[in-house]
């Protein structure tokens, strides 16, 4: 759906993928609270590092210990026993965190149970010896203060499971007096040992609130109009496009954002873009056939980008299916081309040219119980065939607009007027790559493709999924004549040109749904 670049597509998210939000992530938007989540991970192998590092001081100090002819105490071989259980839970947990990475709620609820566990080992080494009393404040107390902070959670269930994790100290201390292991302690040295880890306890919600609150504020600022943004979908050269869902209305919605950065400084030039935004929206907003893909808004935000918001679909572009699946079969190819051109047909009557039709603008979807459904995508260089007095062309002057694979000789030169020709040529060109799996002309630079587009006749079309009839190759043909005049006159008549091939009825309703119930999970596109 942009301009350029990668193919940007509005798609829905892939199976598997649970990114919604979660009641353990506070305000944390879905793909920071994926990021929080996979710390988790980060955490554990850093928890594992620290253990095996005491480990190592540890036995140093017991071999140590050993050759000056003393015996260790015996509670050191509980804690070497106690680090090397550590370490297999934390890369347990690692590699758990791992596998559930597209399940930050589940990783999230890992977490906590880690920092617990965690904090019961560390409590166990300390406690479980003769004489705790003068060790100073338990390294507990860094587990409570650092963990909400790199994993972050509502202040609330922090501060529930910072005071489980405080309390594993004295009750594991408790253990070890009853089993013998420890010397119990006073009143007075039993507030110096633990109350630290309780105050701990609750000073953890401020890292806590401070995460939540930087996620509330990075949730703010991705609210544009009414929509709500989640994940970037499409990357371009004149903007992005985020996934996004209306704030009232939980409509999910596919919104192309062009920054202020990207709209230049100097205000003529801004103003100028911005006018020309305002007609693309208007214009594509005025069609209204079931084969473009529909406007649902258009605004500017408050840091001066321009949006507008499209309906979301599920299939992939022809530039995809040609990229995942190879070239298609000739019947395929007149089924999604004739969709096409009655998407153009509408938008040539109301004298508008596309301009920028190539395969990645082209998508093949499933749109309720219908299957290898075509939408038109893009209209972001539409321009007045037309131009009346008064009127601005709806792209900017003296540029050359398109993509160059899939130019029309007059787009090129500039020197014959610029109507909706220009985009039955193009159209011939994508006809070209989904039979033959190729672009019309190669070249090593985009300005030799263009010198071809401008000077040289065709390549014979073969087709690699099956033959070509030469009433559909004569059809594509004629797209791709040279002088404008030689092409059919309107998309209506290569419409009923293409229906007129021998091989327009081989693409069956029933064909097409075999091929997606086949190759659905293929077509869904990455989130």
């Amino acid at each position: 759906m942009l301009d350029s670049g990668p193919p940007a597509r509005p798609v829905r998210p892939a199976p598997g993928i649970h990114s919604g939000p979660s009641t353990l992530g506070g305000l944390l938007p879905p793909d920071l609270l994926m990021q929080a989540g996979g710390r988790v991970s980060t955490v554990a192998k850093s928890f594992a590092v620290a253990w095996a590092f005491w480990l190592v001081i540890a036995s140093a100090a017991d071999a140590l210990t050993t050759s000056y002819g003393r015996r260790e105490p015996a509670w050191h071989h509980y804690g070497i026993q106690t680090a090397l259980l550590a370490i297999a839970i934390s890369l347990l947990v690692a590699a758990w965190a791992r596998r559930l990475r597209t399940r930050p709620g589940a990783v999230l609820r890992l977490g906590l149970v880690f920092q617990v566990v965690t904090a019961a080992l560390i409590a166990f080494l300390q406690s479980w010896q003769p004489a705790i009393v003068g060790r100073g404040v338990s390294w507990v107390c860094v587990v409570i203060l650092v963990y909400p902070a790199v994993v972050p959670s509502r202040p609330l269930v922090t501060v529930v499971t910072s005071l489980l994790a405080a309390a594993m100290d004295p009750l594991i201390h408790m253990v070890a007096v009853r089993a013998g292991a420890s010397q119990p302690v006073t009143l007075e040295e039993w507030m110096i040992l633990y109350a630290p880890s309780a105050l701990c306890a609750f000073l953890a919600v401020v890292p806590s609130h401070m995460v939540n609150r930087l996620g509330r504020a990075v949730k703010e600022a991705r609210e544009i109009g009414n929509y709500r943004l989640g994940k970037q979908i499409g990357k371009g050269g004149m903007g992005e496009v985020y996934l996004a869902s209306h704030r009232l209305l939980a409509r999910p919605a596919a919104i192309k954002i062009i920054s202020a950065s990207q709209l230049g400084s100097d205000p003529a030039a801004r103003a100028d873009i911005e006018e020309r935004f305002r007609r693309e929206a208007e214009a594509a907003a005025l069609l209204r056939s079931p084969h473009t893909i529909e406007l649902y808004d258009f605004g500017f935000s408050d840091d001066g980008a321009l949006y507008y918001a499209m309906e979301l679909l599920e299939g992939l572009t022809l530039q995809q299916l040609v990229e995942r699946f190879g070239a298609q079969p000739a019947g395929r190819v007149v089924h999604l081309l004739r969709q096409a051109c009655l998407s153009l047909a509408e938008a040539h009557r109301q004298e508008l040219v596309h301009r920028d039709i190539k395969p990645s603008n082209l998508m093949t979807c499933r749109m309720g119980t219908e299957v290898d459904y075509l939408k038109v995508l893009d209209f972001g260089l539409v321009k007045a065939s037309a131009v009346g007095a008064g009127d601005a062309a709806l792209t900017a002057a003296d540029v050359t607009a398109g993509t160059p694979d899939f130019m029309a000789p007059e787009a090129i030169d500039g020197v014959h007027g610029l109507d909706h020709r220009a985009d039955l040529y193009a159209l011939g060109c994508v006809g070209y790559w989904l039979l033959a799996g190729r672009p019309v002309f190669t070249g090593n630079t985009a300005l030799a493709i263009l010198v071809k587009h401008g000077r040289e006749t065709p390549p014979p079309l073969t087709g690699t999924a099956g033959p070509v009839a030469a009433d559909l190759e004569a059809v594509v043909r004629r797209c791709l004549e040279k002088d404008p005049g030689n092409r059919p006159a309107d998309a209506l008549e290569l419409d009923a040109a293409l229906a007129a091939c021998a091989q327009s009825g081989e693409w069956t309703r029933k064909e097409a749904e075999r091929w997606w119930d086949q190759h659905a999970p293929l077509a869904k596109l990455p989130a």
